[in-house]
This record gives structure tokens, sequence and C-alpha cells, in this order.
């Protein structure tokens, strides 16, 4: 499912960039647009945090619901 994908791809931006938090203290989102309070910033770190609730639902599904998804 494209949403699952799109999901995806927002929570590996979130962890990559507290992985960068966290050994360089260096936010790469704040950094590119204009800090962790501006609106841009913001918008990024919610799509990040709803991206991840959605992949918690990944944890519940069914193997088989995912091959049916594809067909």
């Amino acid at each position: 499912m494209i949403i699952d994908k799109i999901a995806l791809i927002l929570t590996i931006i979130g962890g990559i960039n507290w992985g960068l938090i966290g050994i360089f203290r260096f936010d790469l989102v704040a950094w590119l647009f204009g800090g962790q309070t501006a609106v841009l910033s913001r918008i990024v770190y919610a799509l990040v945090c709803i991206a991840a609730l959605w992949c918690i639902s990944l944890l519940f599904r069914r193997s088989t619901d995912r091959v049916e998804s594809r067909v």
C-alpha cells in the first residue's frame, strides 16, 4: 500500500534525524527549515509522528493482508 511506504519513509527520516541529534547534537530538520519552532519544522515533526503511529498498525497486520494488497 502506498500509504505504508510513505509512512515508512517518513519514519526512517525521523529515525535518521534522531540519530543525528543523539550522536552529533545536530537537528537536520531544524537546520533545513529554520529552527525547531519554525512552522515547516513543526509540520515535518508532526508528519513523522503521524507516520510512526501509522507504522504501529504494520505490527498487527496479518501477513496475508500484505500479500492480498499487492495482488
